[in-house]
C-alpha cells in the first residue's frame, strides 16, 4: 500500500526527482528556484519514513521556522506527502512529526549546531544547506559535523541534501567526496509548473551571475576584477579571535525600511594582540533607523566594544541623533566618505592579501558581496562597506605619520595609526 501510494504521487515527477538507485552516503540537489527541490526532499524522507518503520529521521533547515514552515507545513512539505490517516501527532511548537508505524522525524535549526550533537538518526534531509550560518557548536562543530556524527543508525544511514547553490565550503566538499551523488537542474525545467507571469519575472536576470547561480544552479566561485576571492577569505578563516584590544561597531546607515531599502551594513570587528583584524558579527538587514540605532547599541554592549563608528554621507546629524537616542553616552565616531568606494576598499584588500584580516566563524551574505563587487560597480554593497569602515578603524590610519629621528625623516606605514 505504501509503495502505491509513493508511486501514484510522484506519477507526474521528472525522474530526476526521484531518488536515485545505488551505493551513497549524500544525494546532492543543486537546483535553481522553482525547481521542485523542497518537494522532492520531502517525498524521499516520507517514502522512507513509511517503508521504514521505527525510525529516526533529523530535518534541518537555516532557521528552525523554515524547517517547520517550509520542510513541513509548506505547499510543498512533508505533511502533503504523507496519508493523513498515517500521521499520529505533529507538534509544531517542539517541531516531531510522529507517524503510526512508530516513525520520528525532528526539526533542527542550522543556527544551532549543539542540538544535533546527542540525537541520533537513519536518515537526514538538509534544506538550504548552502545558506546555513557557519556557526559552530561549543567543540568548535559545524552543524554539517554535529549532523554527520548523529547519522549512525541502521545499516545505511543516508542525507539528502535540496539547496541552490553557493560557492560556500560545505558544498564544494560534498561535490568533491566520491560518496556523493549529485542532481542538477534549472528553473525552466519546471516552469510550466509555475505562475505563467513568473518566466516574465526572471527574464531580467538572464546573462548575470545572480541568475545562472539562481536560475540555473551554477556554484559561482569569483568574479574577475573583484577585490576578494572565496578561496583567501577561506585560508583567514578562524574559530575564535585571540585577546582583542579593540572592538568597533561599524554601520553604513539606511534612511528607509520598505522592501525597495538598500540594506544598513552592521560590522563587529576587533583588532587582535597580534595585529590582525578579526570580523565578529554581521548585523546588517533592511531596518529602520531606529531599529539599525537599537541593534548597533546593543552589539556594541554586548561585545564590550570601544566606540560606534558610522559613515555620515547620507544621513548627516541624523546618523547621530538616532544613534544619542538610543544611548546617550555611546562613544561615537562620524566618517565621511570623500573619496570612491574603489579608493576606500583597496586598501583593506591589501590587509587580506596580507593575512591580517580573518572573518571568525562564517558570514555569507557579507562574503558574496565581496566576491561579487567590482570596484566598477555602481551597486551599494552595505555590509561591505560597513566592513571596510571598521577595519579602516582598527587598522588603517587616515593618512600616514611621520616620525622625525636622530636618523632623519622616518615615514611610518599607513596600515597603523600610532
Amino acid at each position: 500500500m505504501q509503495a502505491e501510494l509513493r508511486a501514484k504521487k510522484l506519477g507526474q515527477s521528472q525522474s530526476k526527482q526521484l531518488t536515485p538507485p545505488g551505493n551513497w552516503r549524500t544525494w546532492l540537489l543543486l537546483t535553481g528556484r522553482g525547481w521542485g527541490k523542497t518537494r522532492t526532499g520531502a517525498e524521499d524522507v516520507a517514502h522512507y519514513g513509511l517503508t521504514h518503520p521505527e525510525t529516526r529521521i533529523a530535518i534541518v533547515a537555516p532557521t528552525f521556522a523554515d524547517a517547520r514552515d517550509t520542510c513541513i507545513e509548506g505547499e510543498s512539505g512533508l505533511v502533503r506527502c504523507l496519508p493523513k490517516e498515517l500521521i499520529r501527532n505533529w507538534n509544531r511548537s517542539i517541531g516531531e512529526l510522529r507517524l503510526t508505524n512508530g516513525t520520528h522525524y525532528r526539526l533542527y535549526s542550522a543556527k544551532e549546531p549543539d542540538r544535533l550533537r546527542g540525537p541520533q538518526h537513519h536518515r537526514a534531509w538538509c534544506d538550504e544547506a548552502a545558506s546555513w550560518e557557519a556557526v559552530r557548536s561549543a567543540d568548535g562543530y559545524t552543524p554539517w559535523d554535529s549532523l554527520m556524527f548523529g547519522l549512525r543508525l541502521g545499516d545505511d544511514p543516508r542525507a539528502v541534501v535540496t539547496t541552490t547553490p553557493k560557492p560556500v565550503k560545505l558544498i564544494r566538499e560534498l561535490l568533491a567526496a566520491p560518496t556523493t551523488i549529485v542532481t542538477r537542474g534549472s528553473t525552466y525545467e519546471n516552469l510550466s509548473n509555475l505562475a505563467g507571469a513568473y518566466k516574465d519575472i526572471i527574464a531580467k536576470y538572464e546573462g548575470t551571475t545572480l541568475g545562472r547561480q539562481e536560475l540555473y544552479a551554477e556554484v559561482i566561485d569569483d568574479i574577475p576584477g573583484a577585490l576578494w576571492t572565496r578561496r583567501l577569505i577561506e585560508s583567514l578563516r578562524v574559530k575564535r579571535a585571540p585577546e582583542l584590544k579593540r572592538i568597533v561597531v561599524a554601520i553604513d546607515p539606511s534612511v528607509t525600511a520598505t522592501e525597495e531599502s538598500d540594506e544598513c551594513g552592521i560590522i563587529v570587528a576587533g583588532e587582535g594582540v597580534d595585529g590582525h583584524g578579526y570580523l565578529l558579527d554581521d548585523l546588517s538587514g533592511i531596518l529602520s533607523p531606529e531599529a539599525w540605532a537599537r541593534r548597533s547599541v546593543n552589539a556594541y554592549h554586548e561585545r564590550e566594544a570601544d566606540r560606534i563608528v558610522a559613515e555620515v554621507n547620507n544621513g548627516g546629524e541624523m546618523v547621530e541623533l538616532t544613534i544619542r537616542t538610543v544611548d546617550p553616552k555611546v562613544p561615537y565616531k562620524a566618517v565621511h566618505a570623500s573619496r570612491g568606494k574603489r579608493t576606500r576598499a583597496e586598501p583593506v584588500s591589501a590587509l587580506y592579501e596580507q593575512g591580517r584580516v580573518h572573518h571568525v566563524g562564517g558570514f555569507t551574505d557579507l562574503e558574496d558581496q565581496m566576491c561579487r563587487w567590482r570596484p566598477d560597480d555602481s551597486r551599494s554593497p552595505d555590509r561591505l562597506d560597513a566592513m571596510v569602515w571598521a577595519i579602516t578603524d582598527l587598522l588603517i590610519g587616515i593618512k600616514p605619520k611621520i616620525l622625525v629621528g636622530a636618523g632623519g625623516v622616518k615615514r611610518v606605514s599607513p596600515w597603523r595609526n600610532v
